[in-house]
C-alpha cells in the first residue's frame, strides 16, 4: 500500500524537498522562475514541514519521560509540551514571513530586486533541511546536535539561493547574506525565548 499517492500533493511536496535538498543549485533556478503565491505555499509547503521539529520534539520528550541534562531529568508538565510545541510552530511559521519582509525590504540596498513573493519562496525553501532534521528530534539526547546540523544546511541553502532568487548585483551578495543570516539568528533566538515563555517547563527535578 502506498503511503503517498502519485500526483498527490504529499508527493509534490516530498519530490520539491528531496530536490532542494540533493540539487539545491538547479532546483533554485527553476524556484526562481515558477509562480506561486505566499497563501499556497504556506499551506502546501511550509505549514506542514515546519510541524517537524515542533512535534518530534514533543514526542521525544513525552517518549523518554522528560529531558535529560548531565544525569538530572527535568519533568515538565504535558500541558508545558504542548504549550512548548504549539509556540514553537507558530513561531516557526511567522518567522518565514518576517525573514521574507525583511528580504525584499533590503534588497534595493544590495542592487536587488524588489519581490515579496521571490523573497518568500527563498525563506520558505531554504529552511526545509532545518525541518526535515526535526524529525531526529525524537531521540532528544542526540537529536539536538543533528537538528542543529539541519539548520547549518538551511544557512547553506540560503546562500546557494539568495543569488538567483534576488539577483542583487554582482559583489553584493555576501554582505546580503551576512545580514540575512544575522536575521536568521535574531529570529531563532526570539523563538526559543518566546516559546519557553508559553510553555512553562520548568517542573519537578529528579536525580
Amino acid at each position: 500500500m502506498q503511503v503517498v499517492e502519485p500526483g498527490s500533493p504529499g508527493e509534490s511536496l516530498i519530490a520539491r524537498a528531496k530536490s532542494i535538498l540533493f540539487r539545491p543549485r538547479e532546483t533554485w533556478t527553476v524556484i526562481e522562475a515558477e509562480s506561486a503565491e505566499i497563501g499556497d505555499l504556506y499551506r502546501s509547503y511550509v505549514a506542514p514541514l515546519a510541524a517537524i521539529p515542533a512535534v518530534c520534539g514533543a514526542v521525544g520528550i513525552l517518549g523518554l519521560g522528560g529531558v535529560h541534562i548531565f544525569g538530572v531529568r527535568l519533568m515538565p508538565s504535558f500541558g508545558g509540551i504542548i504549550a512548548d510545541m504549539l509556540g514553537r510552530y507558530v513561531l516557526t511559521l511567522v518567522s518565514v514571513y518576517v525573514l521574507a519582509l525583511v528580504l525584499d525590504e533590503l534588497a534595493p540596498r544590495f542592487g536587488a530586486i524588489r519581490s515579496r513573493t521571490q523573497a518568500f519562496k527563498l525563506a520558505a525553501y531554504s529552511g526545509t533541511a532545518s525541518w526535515v532534521a526535526g524529525i531526529f528530534m525524537l531521540m532528544p539526547t542526540i537529536g539536538g546536535l543533528l537538528a542543529f546540523l539541519g539548520g547549518l544546511y538551511s544557512l547553506r541553502l540560503l546562500y546557494l539561493g539568495l543569488p538567483t532568487m534576488m539577483q542583487p548585483e554582482p559583489g553584493r551578495a555576501m554582505p546580503y547574506y551576512f545580514v540575512a543570516l544575522a536575521v536568521c539568528f535574531l529570529l531563532m533566538v526570539l523563538i526559543g525565548a518566546l516559546s519557553s515563555c508559553f510553555s512553562g517547563l520548568g517542573g519537578p527535578v529528579a536525580i
